[in-house]
């Protein structure tokens, strides 16, 4: 794939919930060197989107990870996500 990782998270996420901020942060360095990332990165997502709204918390981690596809498989080995409404922020 030719676009970067955060540019692909950036996509998909955006695609999905027109967030009204979006902060993606790799700490991939930080767990450098572990087998079993398997070449996989590690992200943090902060997300604020009125898709949220009336969703719990695991029913809004299961949107981002559906949102994230196939990344989930390869390009993404750990992804921790902070996804609240506005009114929340």
């Amino acid at each position: 794939m030719s676009a970067s990782r955060i540019e692909q998270i950036r996509s998909r996420i955006e695609t999905a919930f027109a967030p009204i901020s979006l902060e993606i942060i790799d700490e991939s360095h930080k767990h450098a060197g572990h087998a079993s990332a398997k070449g996989g990165g590690h992200f943090i997502v902060q997300i604020v989107s009125d898709a949220f709204a009336d969703k719990s918390t695991i029913q809004r981690h299961r949107m981002v990870y559906e949102a994230m596809g196939e990344l989930m498989q390869h390009e993404v080995h750990a992804l921790s996500i902070q996804a609240k409404t506005p009114q929340e922020s």
